[in-house]
């Protein structure tokens, strides 16, 4: 793509999501940072983790984004009695033709909500893998693309929330990204009693995006340029995760390739051809936290997942990105 391509591609997108992020903002109130970070994993062509307490619009901002693109939206409760061929679906006999007759599960849409995902069983959790994993489900030896674009939206409560299960750790990898809702402000609590104490905002939600659209955008972002500097300092970031001392399990090479693929998307929401560190150190936290899995002594000590990215965040020295060598500073 020559550089004028990638000027206008790169001003379709911000004048296509800028209408998306007004969209769900009409919605979620108070939280441009969560939904933006919702933009940058659907451009990413990523899946989200909605991680928070009951009540705060997790499910909400998961419907706002759905309905805000013109395409096929499918919702699944996950309940501790679903199945796996609930999700992927089944194949059943055809009397008449005589014949097994395949019928799609749930996970046939272009976004998928899953709700409360960790109240089903590890097993039914793990009919997500292929699917997000390589956009297809195999069903009795037959293989079935899923439309494009596709994307899963899963919202989940804590763990220590009575009646869940935790994510397997290979679920958790297939998600780009982990965002906390958290509580509203004072002020923004008192907008959402106004707009939402009589009907719901999600009624009178319009897509104002198509998937085509969304699909081209996805294109647009592959081509935001990313330095061998940056692509060296993400590597590194993952790297010191797989060696700290606090932690049992770092980050693997997926995390990797979806900290990049965040942070083009990250720089292109801002309209920059090409990526700066900074767009991955701010992703480096809803990248890579949720992967991880701390020590006993860490958990002993009270440090999260997110306090260790930070801190190597802090360490790595960060490159230039107008040159090849690195400045040997940390991070800010």
């Amino acid at each position: 793509m020559t550089t004028f391509d990638a000027r206008a591609s790169l001003s379709d997108l911000t004048t296509t999501v800028d209408r998306v992020r007004r969209s769900v903002e009409n919605v979620i109130e108070g939280k441009p940072e969560v939904v933006r970070l919702a933009l940058t994993v659907l451009l990413a062509e990523g899946h989200l983790l909605i991680e928070d307490v009951p009540g705060v619009g997790k499910t909400m901002l998961a419907k706002a984004l759905a309905r805000s693109i013109d395409c096929s939206v499918r919702r699944i409760q996950f309940t501790p009695d679903l199945l796996p061929s609930d999700i992927t679906g089944v194949s059943v006999f055809d009397q008449q033709r005589k014949d097994f007759e395949f019928k799609p599960g749930a996970i046939f849409a272009q976004i998928v909500v899953g709700d409360e995902i960790n109240r089903a069983s590890p097993k039914t959790q793990s009919a997500l893998l292929e699917s997000m994993e390589e956009r297809q489900v195999t069903i009795d030896g037959s293989t079935y693309e899923l439309p494009s674009p596709f994307m899963v939206i899963a919202t989940q409560n804590p763990v220590e929330m009575e009646g869940t299960y935790p994510l397997p750790e290979a679920q958790r990898d297939r998600f780009m990204a982990r965002v906390s809702i958290g509580y509203p402000s004072p002020e923004a609590e008192l907008q959402m009693l106004d707009v939402h104490g009589g009907v719901s905002p999600l009624d009178d939600l319009q897509a104002v995006a198509h998937a085509h659209e969304i699909t081209k955008l996805v294109e647009a972002v592959r081509q935001v340029h990313i330095a061998p500097g940056v692509r060296r300092y993400a590597v590194d970031l993952v790297g010191a995760t797989r060696h700290h001392p606090e932690l049992r399990l770092g980050a693997s090479p997926r995390a990797t390739l979806h900290l990049v693929r965040a942070a083009r998307a990250a720089a292109a929401l801002d309209g920059r051809e090409f990526v700066l560190p900074d767009d991955v150190q701010v992703l480096a936290p809803a990248v890579l936290a949720h992967r991880l899995l701390p020590t006993a002594q860490a958990q002993l000590n009270r440090r999260t997942p997110e306090h260790v990215v930070a801190e190597i965040v802090r360490r790595t020295p960060v490159p230039d990105p107008y040159g090849p060598g690195q400045r040997g500073r940390s991070s800010r």
